[in-house]
This record gives C-alpha cells, structure tokens and sequence, in this order.
C-alpha cells in the first residue's frame, strides 16, 4: 500500500440527525463514524489519508488532529465534485491507487478494502467498485454486469424493472488508478435531476475510454450500511455492539451476559477475561487475561491487568497492574498507576497518583497527586489535600506505613517508611520514617455542658 492512498468523504450536513455536529461524526459505539472509517484504512495499510470537510469543518478538523490531510467541499454538489476538491491530494500520488470511502459508513472494514485492492491491482482495473449482495437492495444503485463484467452503475430512480431485480449493489467505495481518475475527473457533469456531480459517473467516462472497470463482492452485506437519522444510526449501534461482542466470544472471552455491555471497537480484550452486565470499554483499552470487569464498569483508554478485578467502578486514561481489585463505587482518575494486590475499596477516588504494590486503600478516601509506596494501609476516610486554591502540590507516602482514620495530608509533605498518623490528624510537616504524626488539638471536656443545654426541653419519645 506504499504508492497508495484514501479519500474520505466526509462533508455532508446530516439534517435529519438533528445534531448540532456533522453526521460523520455522530458516535457509533461511542467512535465517530468518520474514526470508523479512518481505522480502517490504517489497518489497511494506507498512512496517505484526505478527508473532505465541508460541513462543520472545524469540528472535523478538530477531531483529525492532524491524523490526515483535509480538503475543503465549500458547496456540496455531489461526490464527484468532492472528489475533485481533493485534486491537490491525488495530484500528489498520480502513481499510485486511491480507495474513495463515505465517512458515514462505519462498516467498511479493513479486510475488504485490503482484498478489493488486491483484486484491483491482479485484474488491472482502472476502477474497481465494491459491492454487496442484498436481500433487499431497495434504495442502493445496482451493479449492471454483461457476461459477468461490469458495465455500468445504476440509480434505483433510472432503473427498468430488469436492473430492479438486480441484488448486487453498490457499496459508494471504489478503488481508482490515479491517473485514470484524474483523466476523467473533470469531464464529470451534473445531469440529473439534482444537478450534482456523481462519482458513479465516472464508471460511465472510463468505459468509453475502453479501459477495465470491475467489482468485488464483499463478504459481508454490512459494508454497504450508513446512517441518515438517528433511527438508522441506532440500527448500526445494535448491530456494532453484537459484531464485536460475538467477536470478542470466538477469541476466549466470557460474557455471562450481555446487557448493558458496549464495547469501542479500538478494544482489547485477552482470552479468559470476563466481562459482566453493564460495563462500558471505550478508546485504546486493554483488558488482559482472566480479568474480571464489572458489572457495572466503566473503562476509557487504560489498561487492566491479568487477574484483576474492577467492580462497578470508573477507570480512565490510567493502568491496573496484575491481581489488583478495586470496586465498588470507587474512580481511578487520569494519569494513576495502580501496582500489583493493590486492595481499592468502596468510595475511594485516585487521581494523577502512583500507588505501590500491596497497598490497601479499603474506604472513603481520597488520594491526590500522590506517590505512595509499597505494603502502605489507608484508614477510613483519608484526604491527601493536594490543592491550595491556586497550585497542585504531590503527597509521599513511603513503603510501609499506616494513615490512621480521618487524617488530612496536606500537601507538599511526606510519611516516611514504617511511620504512622494518628487518627483524625490533619499532617502538615513531614513524618520521620518509623515515627507516629499526631496533629490534632488536645481533648477537653466540659462537665455539665449537656445537662445546661438541654434544661427546659421535655424529653421526646
């Protein structure tokens, strides 16, 4: 895929959405349909990507970041007019083969763009459509072939009754020479109904230039599948959903049931991990062997170790060593590295902190910007006061020691090894290795404080 490159479109507005975003980037299983597409070509092979914008330009530009180039569609007058808007693009690859792809249709996978190529190239093709067979081809132009070769694309709204019969379809992507696309690009015009340039179009030009034009038949029907309102954009979301879960169950995952479970398809899930009700796996997550996640879980671009277990509990942007358990009701914030038999109990929030391995943190705690060490034990209802109305300041706790209940480290301070605080201290000079911080005001009790107090109200039953 050296020499070869991919064109996007990617401008239409999406009216019947109803969104105040493109349609490409209205989310399948939480991934932009444009990012669908994109990872596609990736996984292909072809680094060399253009995607045409036109509607919502920044939005889509914003999410590129830079990942390919862009050419800009200002009118919408067709495919082919958004092709010839990334002129510029082809130009720079004349030698080579561009795959034109729809930004709304997220099921174009990796192999078939792979496999169609390979066709393109051993068949000499100047053009080369992909197809799909369909039950029910209603809507979609038909394939039109002559003794098994192709000899035209047409419109359902076109079509005699003969060519209605017609089940294979056209899927909108095409592998085109460069060269010979170019060649043909500007001859393109709109005479139709809706005065717009098609790209199908093109299949017309370059059969009467007598070159070969052919279709390769995608394994599966589902390429062809995009999403015009939120209806249909619900459809490819079920359907998303179950592809990859039965995907995930032929490589040795177990679900023991499937409600509630969305899996991102950038998801990695290792053999003998169990996923349980409602979890949520987004982005570049990975989730090694023999974890257990949820029910109840949420986890965004992290990593979970092999035999831990996260329990109706968020995990995001952070790794979870081996043999960890956290849950439930607990948040591990961006930027935190969970070590090995770490212990995370109910309503303990971790954020931007390292914690050592063994180190239990049972309940009602909050560790913030912190380093803490190995072997370390957490009492209940615990604060690392990381934040002075202005500046972030770190916490170090060091190998061994014990936070009693309610203490307060305020930040910058450090507990050294083996050294303790005493319950509901509030720490804010350093504690010696071995030694025991006690920061809390002296007890002094008042004799008859209550007995005054409460004189003249009568006791309630």
């Amino acid at each position: 895929m050296e020499n070869n490159c991919a064109v996007i479109l990617a401008a239409g507005a999406g009216k019947r959405m109803k969104s105040d975003k493109p349609k490409v980037l209205c989310e399948v299983l939480c991934k932009p349909m444009l990012g669908w597409v994109v990872s596609s070509c990736e996984q292909a092979g072809i680094d060399q990507i253009c995607a045409v914008t036109g509607h919502g330009r920044e939005l889509v530009e914003d999410y590129l970041a830079g990942r390919c180039a862009t050419a800009y569609q200002a009118e919408q007058l067709g495919t082919g007019h958004a092709v010839l808007c990334a002129e510029d693009f082809l130009r720079e690859h004349l030698d080579g083969d561009v795959v034109i792809l729809c930004g709304d249709a997220p099921f174009m996978d990796s192999r078939t763009i792979s496999q169609a190529h390979k066709a393109h190239a051993e068949q000499g093709n100047a053009v080369t459509v992909i197809s799909a067979e369909l039950d029910n081809p209603s809507g979609y132009g038909r394939i039109v072939r002559e003794g098994g070769a192709v000899t035209g694309i047409v419109e359902q709204k076109d079509a005699t009754p003969e060519q209605i019969a017609i089940r294979e379809v056209n899927s909108g992507t095409y592998w085109f020479k460069v060269r010979d696309l170019l060649g043909i690009l500007n001859e393109i015009k709109p005479d139709n109904a809706q005065g717009e340039y098609y790209l199908t179009d093109a299949v017309r030009l370059l059969l009467g230039q007598g070159k070969k034009v052919g279709a390769y038949t995608a394994e599966t029907p589902d390429v062809v599948l995009g999403a015009n309102d939120r209806k249909t954009l619900y459809r490819l979301n079920t359907i998303a959903r179950e592809m990859i879960i039965e995907r995930h169950m032929e490589n040795g995952v177990e679900f023991v049931c499937t409600d509630g479970v969305i899996i991102d398809p950038d998801v990695e899930i290792d053999c003998g991990a169990t996923i349980l009700p409602g979890t949520i796996l987004k982005g570049k997550t990975k989730i090694e062997a023999h974890a257990v996640i949820g029910p109840n879980s949420l986890i965004e671009d992290s990593t979970i170790g092999q035999h831990s277990v996260i329990n109706a509990t968020q995990v995001y942007q952070s790794a979870v060593h081996d043999q960890v358990k956290i849950g439930p009701f607990c948040h591990i914030r961006p930027n935190s590295v969970i070590h090995t038999k770490v212990k995370i109990g109910d309503f303990v929030e971790v954020k931007n902190s390292v914690v050592g391995a063994g180190t239990a943190i049972s309940h009602l705690t909050y560790v913030g910007d912190s380093d803490v060490g190995k072997n370390v034990n957490f009492g209940c209802g615990c604060v690392t006061v990381n934040y002075d109305g202005i500046n972030k300041f770190r916490t170090t706790i060091e190998d061994g020691a014990f936070i009693g209940c309610n203490t307060n480290l305020v930040a910058p301070v450090t507990v050294g090894e083996n050294a303790y605080t005493a319950a509901g201290s509030t720490i804010t000079k350093d504690v010696p290795g071995g030694a025991l911080g006690i920061g809390r005001a002296k007890q002094v009790n008042r004799e008859g404080f209550a007995d005054k107090k409460l004189a003249g109200r009568k006791t309630k039953v």
